[in-house]
């Protein structure tokens, strides 16, 4: 197994208090998945069963930034690295790589994606900036494949384990950049209408759930692509939505608790009608 100690100190004199130096967190992990005097729960842990709480830090970090929480976000963002510490630690205990290699990969993909500041390359705008990081990565792709011997899609490499709506939103932009695409949003928007009509349809002939559950996902495929041709986040749009339904529904809550009661007491009249108080109090 390789040393557990990253800066050859024992793992029985970890520092009582960290300098801010990443080795310290290196170490901190070693200490916890080493065999027999680390943590029970951590020396189990696989990348596997790790996973989830990567996902769950990088939500975590979203949420603090949404809410403008720096103190949270400082935290967030310690929770965040430790999961690339910890995924680390493991692919070294396994002879793949070490933390140092992640950090060595990632330095040279950015410096091979910005010519403009590490080399004699002339970028001048975003945009510019922008359509020449696809070409790097989509040559990037090519190679991978070349190596592999497998034939090139301009969807390869979309993780298909993204939050479904960022998932859609992906696919739509890579095929959008070969001209797989509506030419404006209006387009877009008869779309969203004929899908309405199918579900309208389907529903009508009593169709079962997987014909439904097909056409709802043809008209939430379609409203990612309005929000993507108006150059909005369909992700950061429903977020706001859902945020904006739960401090409203919140509020109607507050104003039953005012007469005695709760929503289970409450009928739905009852409640539409704080909610449209709950509406109209924002607008003032």
């Amino acid at each position: 197994m390789p040393d557990s100690s990253n800066d050859n100190r024992p793992l029985n004199a970890l520092p009582d208090g960290s300098t801010g130096d990443i080795a310290d967190l290196i170490e901190v992990m070693a200490r916890l998945r080493a065999p027999e005097v680390g943590c029970p729960w951590d020396i189990e842990q696989t990348f596997a069963t790790i996973a989830p709480y990567t996902i769950e830090e990088a939500y975590e970090v979203a949420d603090a930034i949404a809410r403008g929480d720096m103190a949270s976000l400082k935290d967030e963002l310690g929770d965040l690295l430790l999961q690339s510490v910890y995924h680390a630690r493991m692919a070294e205990e396994a002879g793949h790589f070490k933390f140092e290699d992640v950090v060595a990969a990632i330095c040279a993909k950015m410096i091979r994606r910005h010519p403009h500041v590490f080399g004699d390359e002339v970028i001048a705008t975003v945009g510019a900036q922008n359509s020449r990081w696809e070409e790097h990565k989509a040559a990037e792709r090519a190679d991978k494949k070349a190596a592999s011997g497998n034939a090139t899609s301009v969807l390869d490499d979309i993780p298909a384990t993204l939050p479904a709506m960022k998932h859609a939103e992906k696919l739509q932009k890579r095929a959008a950049r070969v001209g797989f695409d509506w030419p404006d949003a209006t387009q877009v928007l008869d779309k969203i209408d004929e899908e309405i009509g199918e579900i309208k349809e389907a529903m009508a002939a009593n169709a079962g759930p997987e014909r439904i559950t097909d056409e709802i996902g043809d008209l939430l495929f379609a409203c990612v692509n309005l929000a993507r041709k108006a150059n909005i986040d369909p992700g950061m749009a429903l977020r706001g939505t859902s945020l904006k339904f739960e401090r409203r529904f919140r509020r109607i809550e507050e104003l039953l608790s005012g007469q005695g009661k709760t929503p289970a007491q409450a009928n739905l009249d009852e409640m539409e009608t704080f909610w449209r108080q709950a509406k109209d109090e924002e607008k003032t």
